[in-house]
């Protein structure tokens, strides 16, 4: 019997110290090991690049979560994107990508792995039209975001990975805005999960971290090869404060859901609000496919204000208890102006964010004090 998601959470990856009994495990803050002969190797760690036990803790820990067979961390999210692009694709192999993802996904592949010989297309994988053409020319690589960063569309991920897997591809899901507390793609069909694990893994705005998740056996012995001789591994540090915050996670999840629910239905009935971007109201286009693959909502909710780029600025400034600044999925709140913040670099490309939108990444605080916040911010745009 696999226990429950909470109790995963808690203990995968987190044996008491053998030799003191500490309930937490240590930080390994080392570079070396001590060997007992040459190539006699204590737990196979030799030299903290290849191998540390806080940082397999936390493989462990994620990779249970996600219901993977292997997870490798890396130093940040892009470099585990990197890591896996330069795994499972050689130059002349065609990307097709989500056509609202993260500008940083996207200037990864763009700037850096087609000059180096991929084919990339952007595609709204929720127009079946658009998908039916994307899918007429050979694919190698599928990648989605669902909910995407920072319109908020949903993507069938089961539906979408049996059409992949049909023409070749392998699917790739960015599962960083659900977190796997919400979603496990690779019980949908996926191939690989990847994370920002400085999102809501983490949950405390104070790591960097990325995280590849597989079941192929193949694409991990490729990532896990990278990971050891490119060298953008975790640091112990970072992974001990990334699994600290695992372990919370069930719960904040929980909580960053329903504020954001009530958020989005107050914003929805505000008239400085031509739309609301949020899965969990019931006119959202991608509603009934979200609640059937997620076990919640989410906490991440984007707006269209009314009147365009200045009176948007005015409410991302505007506000008190949500903070001006970038990133997400911290137990503080922030808000930003995506088109001049994170998805600056996507200016002038078919992912470019409307001037109008603003994002909302709810915390956990208490709910009155956040909508008394923004009500006040929405009164002075």
């Amino acid at each position: 019997m696999t226990d429950g998601f909470a109790t995963r959470a808690i203990h995968a990856g987190q044996t008491p110290d053998p030799v003191t009994g500490s309930i937490v495990p240590p930080i390994h803050q080392t570079s070396t090991f001590l060997q007992d002969g040459v190539g006699n190797l204590r737990e196979g760690y030799e030299y903290g690049r290849s191998g540390n036990p806080t940082r397999t803790a936390l493989e462990v820990q994620v990779a249970a979560l996600e219901l993977g067979a292997h997870a490798s961390a890396f130093a940040s999210g892009l470099a585990a994107e990197d890591a896996l692009l330069r795994a499972v694709l050689a130059p002349g192999d065609r990307v097709v990508l989500g056509d609202d993802a993260y500008g940083g996904t996207h200037r990864l592949l763009a700037r850096i792995h087609v000059p180096a010989g991929i084919v990339l297309d952007t595609v709204d994988l929720t127009d079946e039209a658009a998908v039916t053409e994307a899918f007429s020319t050979p694919v190698q690589l599928l990648w989605l975001e669902t909910p995407t960063n920072p319109l908020m569309k949903i993507v069938d991920i089961e539906a979408l990975a049996a059409r992949a897997h049909a023409a070749g591809a392998t699917v790739v899901v960015d599962n960083t805005f659900a977190s796997p507390a919400l979603q496990q793609p690779l019980t949908l069909g996926a191939d690989v999960v990847v994370h920002s694990a400085t999102k809501y893994l983490g949950g405390h705005s104070d790591v960097i971290g990325g995280v590849v998740v597989t079941s192929d056996d193949r694409i991990a012995e490729q990532v896990a090869f990278l990971q050891f001789a490119a060298g953008a591994v975790l640091a112990p540090m970072e992974a001990f404060l990334l699994t600290r915050g695992i372990k919370t996670l069930a719960v904040r999840m929980r909580q960053h859901s329903a504020n954001a629910t009530a958020i989005a239905e107050q914003l929805l009935a505000h008239p400085s609000i031509e739309r609301v971007f949020y899965p969990g109201l019931p006119d959202h286009p991608g509603h009934e496919v979200a609640a059937r693959q997620m076990r919640g909502f989410g906490g991440m909710v984007s707006v269209a204000v009314r009147g365009g780029r200045a009176e948007a600025l005015r409410l991302a400034e505007g506000t008190r208890l949500f903070s001006l600044a970038e990133s997400l999925g911290g137990v503080e709140s922030l808000i930003g102006h995506p088109d001049s913040m994170t998805h600056a670099s996507v200016r002038g490309t078919p992912l470019a964010v409307p001037e109008n939108v603003v994002r909302f990444s709810v915390g956990i605080e208490e709910l009155d004090d956040l909508q008394a916040d923004i009500a006040e911010a929405l009164d002075r745009i």
